[in-house]
């Protein structure tokens, strides 16, 4: 009751803007959830080669990656809000139009618009939580947020795995999955709604003597680029084992243990709640361990978790190591989130989250079709074998690196 009535209290204090950004990540989550679970099967039903899938992912991830800084400054610059509403709407249009089209060469460029709209509210939604808290409720809140993520990301998993099985009895599978992906661009294109109703301050104009150019800030902020550079490197060694194994999972089920959609969408769904659970557990773990040990500790118990999932031969077994690790590893990401934006001022805050997001994104468009070549030379047991033991190795050394960098940054 206690750990209940710390949330319930916490949650109070938060305003009307940040509840409104709570309200439009749940609808995009929800509309991700459902379009991503089935993606991977378009790709398969449209009678296209598995590389195809991996091309999309490195595609839309690269895209993700090169405008997230630029999306960074124009959030600084112009409003988060601005930015947010303009990426949602340009997003729902461009999935909506991925759900019909089935020329190659079409899926290709509109993966990489994909990545290019998605960037623009991710970019923001972290900095506009930031500014609209304190201090000491951004752990609590950015844990909140990321449950919150999760959680209507299961339930658009849910969605997408069921509703694609329940079509099919109806239509073919390639008419079942379209259906789905045409309902997962419509909840993400509804979160328009709350973002049209948060208030932002405007910016306040600046004259050229105040607008600094590059080489003055970068002067004025040494040790805010310092910090940001130091958290990059991070993001980059996960993002790179992270990019070899997550866009996949479905995939690693159908293929290992020729496991339905709605199966499929199930274990992932369960996956992510688990993951909500876990992140609600983690400003615990900050109090007693503190916030670096605590992203450390989480991301090593993880390990084991991943190295079952690879080598086993039993859905369930590999179900339960799948739920371990995607809350172990996952349930770190807000109290890193927390960590990087208290060591940043607000004018670099869009700045810091789009650099660490871009470096992530760059670790999934280099991995992605080299996760798909080494599953299709090997097999679907080795293969996936292999890359989850590589992942494994990746995520060693990127924990190893976080802890010996930040335990003793001030």
């Amino acid at each position: 009751m206690t750990f209940l009535q710390e949330w319930v209290g916490q949650f109070r204090t938060y305003n009307r803007n940040i509840k409104l950004a709570i309200l439009a990540n749940i609808f995009t989550q929800i509309g991700l959830g459902a379009f991503m679970v089935v993606y991977n099967f378009y790709i398969r039903a449209l009678g296209l080669p598995q590389q195809v899938n991996g091309e999309i992912i490195a595609l839309t991830s690269l895209a993700t990656a090169i405008i997230l800084v630029p999306a960074g400054i124009m959030s600084d610059r112009l409003g988060r809000k601005k930015v947010m509403a303009a990426g949602v709407v340009i997003g729902g249009v461009i999935l909506a139009s991925r759900s019909l089209v089935e020329l190659e060469s079409f899926l290709l460029g509109t993966g990489f618009a994909t990545g290019i709209a998605l960037a623009f509210f991710q970019v923001s939604i972290i900095p506009w939580l930031a500014e609209n808290s304190g201090t000491k409720q951004r752990i609590h809140l950015f844990s909140l947020h990321s449950a919150v993520m999760m959680a209507a990301n299961v339930i658009g998993n849910l969605l997408g795995g069921v509703m694609t099985d329940f079509f099919s009895f109806f239509m073919t599978d390639l008419f079942s999955i379209r259906y789905t992906l045409l309902f997962g661009s419509l909840f993400y294109f509804v979160s328009i709604i709350p973002i049209m109703k948060m208030k932002e301050k405007p910016k306040e104009k600046r004259n050229e003597q105040e607008n600094p150019s590059i080489r003055r800030f970068m002067s004025k902020n040494k040790t805010g680029l310092k910090v940001v550079a130091l958290f990059a490197v991070a993001q980059l060694i996960i993002g790179t084992g992270s990019g070899l194994v997550i866009p996949y999972l479905n995939l690693y089920f159908a293929d290992r243990f020729q496991a339905s959609t709605s199966m499929i969408g199930v274990i992932i769904a369960l996956g992510q709640a688990a993951t909500a659970l876990a992140m609600f557990i983690g400003p615990l773990v900050v109090q007693r361990l503190g916030e670096v040990r605590a992203v450390v500790t989480l991301q090593l118990l993880s390990l084991p978790f991943l190295l079952l999932t690879a080598f086993s031969t039993s859905l369930w077994i590999a179900a339960i190591g799948f739920l371990f690790r995607q809350a172990l590893m996952n349930a770190g990401n807000p109290i890193q989130s927390s960590l990087m934006m208290s060591k940043v001022n607000d004018s670099m805050k869009g700045l810091a989250h789009s650099v660490n997001q871009m470096v992530f994104n760059l670790g999934w468009a280099f991995m992605g079709p080299v996760s798909t070549g080494i599953v299709l030379k090997y097999g679907s047991y080795w293969g996936y074998a292999h890359v989850f033991s590589i992942t494994a190795g990746i995520y060693l050394v990127g924990s190893l690196y976080f802890f010996f960098v930040f335990r003793s940054l001030k």
